[in-house]
């Protein structure tokens, strides 16, 4: 009976998988032609890899190689010891988990998985608060990569204002989650790690200062070409995909080239235009893909972006929210699954991903007021 029962449910979903697929795709080579919507997809998806992917593969290696230096010669730490003052009354949290927020800030979500783990880290936590790591450390995770993305395409003030959003929506978040556990738990406010050394939290390599310079930077390459390497999926597969539904036919109609599509997107956000103005600032509903995408992967987010300046859309207000929003819902699905399933948590993911989507629309709002702010004083 289970075994009767498992496959009905596997032959329903795949029914519904094709139903939805064939009607994504039909509707898509109904209006473009399916040779010119196939051609589309190539062209796209090698454009992006041209014009993107290799652009944030070269910040990925560079930004490694300063975050590794950074992290070897004891900045890190110093940067930590300097923000501590604020992680109690700001998140609620011990002021150790500054340093989870900067190490994730310069690589990615994962490195606060591995801290998590960590007994001489995790002893200054509560149930609670360590369960809320997962907010915390998701809402950094990939930062100093947007960061400089932004800052790269001659965004400066934008991308500065949007990482002030990005604390502010992670402060909703981490609290938020927090609020939740304790809720459902409230015996989840006792430290689970009593005893450990802080001193062993140590990331220093052996040698000379000049070896430890040289290996921080290799390896710290090779980890960013890594992280590169890792968002090309994402890039290549969401952001191709977005594209299509985004933008429409190009001057001479539908001739397979890149970047042309249905505009289903913005056709769908003209229906409450104002509120994404009003939240967001947003004067062009094509704006409204990026937020979007950034639930799948802030990497193939960052794939518009080009596309975008190129079409004069964005401008310091619009990079303002998306840095706040990508930060923020960077590793949205992946970390908050995989970090609270290695704890024994998996029960509140829901509750995580909850207080994440919050967390992150607060940051894009904030991040839009904030800039409005800065023009009103400065521009």
């Amino acid at each position: 009976m289970k075994k009767f029962t498992f496959l009905t449910k596997r032959r329903i979903e795949a029914a519904v998988f094709l139903i939805l697929f064939f009607l994504l795709f039909g509707s898509l080579s109904s209006r473009m032609g399916l040779t010119n919507m196939l051609n589309t997809f190539m062209q796209t998806a090698y454009h992006l890899i041209l014009e993107t992917v290799l652009y944030i593969m070269g910040i990925t290696v560079l930004t490694g190689a300063l975050s590794k230096l950074l992290i070897e010669f004891g900045v890190v730490r110093l940067i930590e010891v300097l923000l501590r003052p604020l992680m109690k009354p700001l998140y609620n949290l011990p002021g150790i988990a500054a340093l989870g927020g900067i190490m994730t800030f310069l690589s990615d979500n994962p490195a606060i998985i591995s801290l998590s783990k960590d007994k001489n880290f995790s002893q200054y936590f509560t149930k609670c608060q360590l369960i809320s790591l997962t907010n915390f450390g998701t809402a950094f995770g990939m930062g100093l990569v947007v960061v400089a993305f932004m800052v790269g395409r001659g965004f400066a003030v934008g991308a500065l204002v949007g990482l002030l959003g990005a604390v502010i929506g992670s402060i909703v978040s981490t609290r938020l989650m927090q609020r939740y556990i304790l809720k459902e738990h409230p015996d989840f406010n006792e430290k689970i790690f009593p005893g450990g050394n802080e001193q062993e939290i140590s990331f220093k390599s052996e040698g000379s200062a000049f070896l430890r310079g040289l290996n921080a930077i290799l390896d710290g390459g090779k980890t960013g070409v890594d992280i590169g390497l890792a968002i090309i999926p994402g890039v290549l597969i969401i952001s191709t995909l977005v594209m299509t539904l985004t933008f429409g036919p190009s001057a001479e109609g539908y001739t397979g080239a890149a970047y042309e599509g249905v505009p289903g997107i913005p056709l769908s956000a003209e229906q409450e235009d104002f509120i994404f103005k009003w939240l967001f600032g947003f004067e062009d509903t094509e704006l409204i893909a990026f937020p979007i995408t950034s639930l799948g992967a802030v990497g193939a987010a960052l794939g518009l972006v080009p596309k975008f300046q190129s079409m004069g859309l964005i401008d310091n207000n619009a990079i303002a929210v998306f840095t706040a929003m990508g930060m923020c819902w960077s590793g949205y699905l992946s970390t908050h699954t995989a970090m609270l399933d290695s704890m024994g948590y998996r029960n509140l993911t829901s509750k995580a991903i909850l207080s994440h989507t919050i967390g992150g629309l607060c940051a894009g709002i904030t991040a839009h007021w904030l800039y409005v702010l800065y023009a009103q004083i400065f521009l």
